[in-house]
């Protein structure tokens, strides 16, 4: 079986060191030595001044909203995790979606100022498969009309922005280090600003509002996270430089290979040094794609569709038609990306998915009877 992503995991031995520094300690949990020591590596791995690490990206995001006291309506993208859009639902904000450049599947800036009411307090973006947004342009939007920014940039560890980690944009950027991250601390997540104050605010937040023993400064949640998630995170830390070039050449091997697929790739931006965090191909259309996921799928080699369905067509989320959006979520499959495939893996996946193409004519499958075409208009050939 082929998965479509695997966790990357250290040497048990490494892991066990630090976990019987753990027991030998018994400081499991509330800012213990190995959280401290993990964010202090982390700020030096990342050229970074601040972060705090949390429980998981989802309370990044909630933490983010809640420091920067957002009201009203947020704008954000239709083409992400669902975690985006709920978090501002949960901390009593309105998604308002804003549809996406069907180039880069990042928000469109173009289309943003159009969507800014009196009611407009931040603009949420996220940097889809780790590929920066238009930073400039969303952060003159936001200037402009005094906005907050934040960025999910889950998808974007070790990603640079003209030569800066991509932590470094927005008011605040939050990240995940879940399981499937190539940067994993099992779960786990981190906040980042260049605002001491906002810092000093999301760290009391993180810890129910503690402003000391005795003391409570504001409201808060339980955001921290435990040793042994940081354990974790130290061990994949001395390798994630090894994680990055293996993904970068897969990413390669599988761009040479499928050079014939009638499909294309996100277009990267020009200021990026990349971190290759996933492989997604759009394909020319739906039919093609959910063919070769099905002929996948009968090899036991399981890819995703992500994102899917796009989040402006989820009922409990401010329903809104976003063509673009929608075009690219039917078409969109992300291939099996990880640290141990190998080269005769990446050979079976692209020659099923090119014989499919060219020689499977056979058991097609038939998408809804309603679709969007690539630019963006209603095609009810089917």
């Amino acid at each position: 079986m082929i998965p479509v992503t695997k966790p990357f995991l250290p040497k048990i031995q490494d892991f066990e060191s630090y976990v019987n520094s753990i027991w030998e300690r018994q400081w499991l949990t509330n800012n213990g030595p190995l959280v401290n020591e993990l964010e202090l590596k982390l700020k030096n791995y990342l050229g970074i001044k601040h972060l705090l690490y949390v429980s998981n990206g989802t309370m990044a995001l909630q933490l983010a909203i809640n420091a920067l006291e957002l009201k009203g309506e947020v704008i954000t993208t239709p083409f992400s995790f669902v975690a985006t859009s709920n978090s501002l639902v949960w901390e009593g904000c309105k998604p308002v979606f804003v549809d996406i450049d069907g180039e880069t599947f990042n928000i469109d800036p173009k289309k943003i100022e159009e969507a800014i009411t009196p009611q407009t307090s931040a603009i949420l973006a996220t940097h889809v498969y780790g590929n920066p947004c238009d930073i400039d342009a969303i952060q003159r939007i936001a200037d402009r009309y005094s906005l907050k920014v934040i960025y999910d940039a889950a998808h974007c560890f070790g990603t640079k922005y003209k030569n800066k980690s991509i932590f470094e944009y927005g008011d605040i950027s939050t990240t995940s280090f879940h399981a499937t991250k190539l940067f994993h601390t099992i779960e786990g997540g981190a906040v980042f600003t260049q605002c001491p104050e906002l810092l000093k605010k999301m760290a009391s937040m993180r810890n129910f509002g503690h402003n000391g023993p005795d003391e409570f400064s504001e409201l808060g949640i339980n955001g921290k996270n435990c040793e042994f998630h940081a354990a974790m995170g130290l061990c994949n830390l001395k390798q994630v430089d090894e994680i990055l070039d293996k993904r970068r050449l897969l990413s390669f091997y599988y761009w040479r290979a499928l050079s014939t697929l009638k499909a294309t790739y996100p277009k990267l931006n020009a200021d990026l040094d990349y971190n290759y965090a996933y492989f997604p191909v759009l394909f020319d259309d739906e039919q093609l794609m959910l063919k070769c996921m099905k002929a996948l799928e009968n090899e036991k080699i399981y890819c995703r569709r992500y994102f899917y369905p796009a989040l402006s067509a989820l009922p409990f989320l401010n329903p809104a038609f976003m063509p673009v959006c929608e075009s690219v979520a039917k078409r969109i499959l992300c291939l099996p990306l990880y640290h141990t495939l190998t080269s005769s893996d990446l050979d079976l996946i692209t020659r099923i998915m090119l014989r499919v193409q060219n020689y499977d004519m056979q058991n097609e499958i038939i998408p809804s009877s309603l679709t969007v075409t690539k630019n963006g208009q209603l095609d009810t050939a089917y």
